[in-house]
């Protein structure tokens, strides 16, 4: 019975969901779905960041989410640079596989404000096409129960106007990042969805999907030559909502690394938090160019009695790389800061 009425809490709250956005544990690793403007500050000239999520597999049909992101930074004068890429999403939930996909090109303006302590700051644009769809094939609607029973023969008379619509997405954002000492840190803020599009499926229904307003943090603490300490901290507000997530990494080098060398192997891992929803165990692994992150929810929700306190698990990977033809037009403004 739990499991029943946790399915169907599920399955409202991904209908209402239409007008929110999606969210990973390891946001972190997805700038680009956290501001535009975090677009850049990375260890080098060309990132690539992936993700795949799962939730709710133990009680009901999977919910199901990708991501695949891609950067690029390109120098327009001795201290500035553009970085342009792509963020693709890919949302998929329950029975009626109430989906999302996003292709969503991208754009940000680096400015540097003080060279001596790699002080920038950042706009950036994030915009493009969206589709949603479901399939009502799989879902059960209450003409179709005979005397208390479901007959899946029984042809329903709910109808829909259509299964599928598109629409055009816009968001923008700002960030500031320094460095003190060996301490470096950004704060920004982003506003998604600045038109506000409509979003249901209903053409006589007004559905708009919310607009939201994202604080962001981070900051590295080293501790030694091998060692660093990187707190991340969201804050968002979106259609009336609003939730805050955060959380450390602790990085160890397994081999002490030289001012210039650019191969990394280190073990990081750490704990994050999300307000009244999850507590959220990371590891993660640095292998040259590779990183590797392992996550899972653990669920402290209202709906933890049913789903006995077992959430989502989320696998990231990213590649950064640094080309030589780039790097070599713009070398000290490769990091402005090493997130």
């Amino acid at each position: 019975m739990k499991k029943i009425l946790l399915t169907y809490c599920i399955l409202f709250s991904g209908l209402a969901a239409v007008a929110q956005d999606i969210n990973f544990s390891q946001f972190y690793e997805l700038p680009l779905l956290r501001n535009p403007a975090l677009a850049g500050l990375f260890k080098g000239d060309i990132r690539v960041m992936s993700a795949y999520r799962s939730q709710w597999g133990s009680v009901t049909v999977p919910y199901l989410t990708q991501a695949l992101g891609a950067e690029i930074r390109l120098p327009v004068s001795p201290r500035d640079f553009l970085c342009v890429g792509m963020q693709i999403t890919n949302d998929i939930a329950g029975d009626s596989k109430l989906g999302r996909v996003q292709f969503l090109p991208m754009a940000a303006f680096n400015k540097c404000l003080r060279e001596e302590s790699h002080t920038y700051l950042s706009i950036g644009v994030l915009g493009g096409l969206v589709q949603q769809r479901f399939d009502p094939s799989q879902l059960k609607f209450d003409d179709q129960f005979v005397n208390g029973s479901y007959t899946p023969s029984n042809a329903t008379q709910q109808t829909f106007k259509t299964q599928q619509l598109k629409y055009w997405d816009l968001s923008a954002g700002l960030s500031f990042s320094t460095q003190a000492g060996e301490v470096e840190f950004y704060v920004g803020g982003a506003y998604f969805h600045l038109s506000q599009p409509k979003v249901t499926f209903d053409p006589t229904n007004d559905l708009r999907l919310n607009k939201k307003i994202v604080l962001n943090a981070g900051v590295n603490i080293p501790n030694g030559m091998q060692d660093m300490l990187t707190v991340y901290a969201d804050v968002f507000v979106q259609g009336g909502n609003n939730q805050w997530q955060g959380g450390i990494l602790y990085k160890h080098d397994l081999k002490e690394m030289q001012p210039d060398e650019e191969q990394r192997v280190s073990i990081s891992a750490g704990s994050f938090y999300r307000f009244e929803d999850a507590i959220i165990p990371v590891v993660k692994l640095d292998y040259n160019k590779f990183s590797l992150g392992v996550t899972y929810d653990v669920n402290i929700s209202k709906l933890k009695p049913a789903s006995q306190m077992r959430g989502a698990y989320e696998v990231t990977l990213c590649f950064r790389v640094f080309i030589k033809s780039l790097s070599n037009k713009f070398d000290d403004t490769r990091c402005p800061v090493k997130f």
